[in-house]
């Protein structure tokens, strides 16, 4: 009996450690004695001593220091922070290929890595705000999938489908597999793509996760260009996923500097940015010219304007289209 409640109090300490130390905040022998006494679990002092050089030498990840007069521990264990708890929480949230049960199943995942002061912490302030969540239940299997090919090096196969007015499931091709080469994993826009290589179109292509139904790992290889995709990857997301499909060209553009902001968030902080006449500000970069590229355009009206490639110009009216 003695045994026992010695193993079940040094699981306490154990308990006790992951939830109320970190390391800027280590607890004291004195505090580690009252949450013993406060769960009817008496222990002295020495003894206490010893049960910690004990875990400690035993591999229990526990580092020993001093508060004031006192010895101090605390535990080592790779964990998130308040913050990081918070911002990965919301981030499964606003995640719309995610569905509302799994992503509740996430929430509590990682909540357990936050110990439990932080956990309640974290619980009290959650926002539940996505009423968007798509309803395939098989994400984590197509994932899990296209990983496994990509990883091999594999092609990888599916069924297509859009959703009717109905909610229900309208495949593509009269529900004829897609065979292609898969190449990378991308989130963007709150979705989750696999870019692949169609060798058909002998070009890169892209499908949502979410609308892909039994995915399952072809014996086939890829071929040699999904490769050469592979390593650009990068620089194809970059273009792709900012501005969507189009044709590839180097633009010049330059725009007010209150604009400065909406730049760095469409493309990212890293791109450099110029001073241009008139006090207006400049940047080079690659894009896809596409309707979405000149609807852009047309949100900023006079705040920005392409210097080069000269004549470069949208095929249709601008304000026409997108006021209509």
């Amino acid at each position: 009996m003695a045994e026992n409640n010695q193993k079940i109090k040094l699981l306490r300490i154990m308990e006790f450690l992951r939830a109320e130390s970190t390391e800027g905040k280590p607890v004291s022998t004195s505090q580690i004695i009252s949450y013993l006494n406060s769960i009817h679990i008496s222990c002295e002092r020495r003894t206490l001593y010893k049960d910690m050089d004990m875990l400690i030498e035993n591999g229990a990840n526990i580092v020993k220091t001093e508060l004031g007069r006192e010895n101090a521990y605390y535990m080592n264990e790779v964990s998130f922070s308040l913050a990081e708890v918070k911002t990965l929480i919301d981030a499964i949230q606003a995640a719309n290929f995610v569905p509302a049960d799994k992503t509740a199943d996430l929430v509590e995942k990682l909540l357990s890595y936050a110990g439990v002061r932080r956990s309640e912490i974290v619980r009290d302030n959650i926002i539940f705000y996505n009423n968007h969540k798509h309803s395939n239940q098989d994400i984590y299997e197509n994932i899990e999938q296209i990983e496994l090919a990509i990883r091999q090096k594999k092609q990888v196969s599916f069924y297509y489908f859009d959703l009717d007015e109905k909610r229900n499931r309208v495949y593509r091709k009269e529900k004829k597999r897609y065979i292609t080469d898969p190449v990378a994993l991308v989130f963007s826009e709150d979705n989750y793509y696999l870019v692949a290589y169609s060798q058909k179109y002998q070009n890169a292509v892209n499908y949502r996760v979410d609308r892909m139904d039994t995915v399952e790992v072809e014996e086939e290889p890829i071929c040699e260009e999904a490769l050469i995709k592979k390593r650009k990857t990068e620089t194809y997301t970059e273009q792709v996923f900012k501005m969507y499909n189009g044709e590839a060209e180097l633009v010049t553009m330059e725009f007010a500097p209150d604009k400065l902001g909406v730049i760095y968030d469409k493309f990212g902080e890293s791109i450099e940015i110029r001073h241009a006449d008139k006090g207006w500000l400049k940047i080079k970069i690659a894009v896809q010219i596409s309707p979405t590229f000149w609807g852009w355009i047309y949100q900023l009206e006079d705040q920005i304007k392409i210097v080069s490639p000269e004549g470069i110009k949208p095929p249709f009216d601008i304000k026409e289209f997108y006021n209509d």
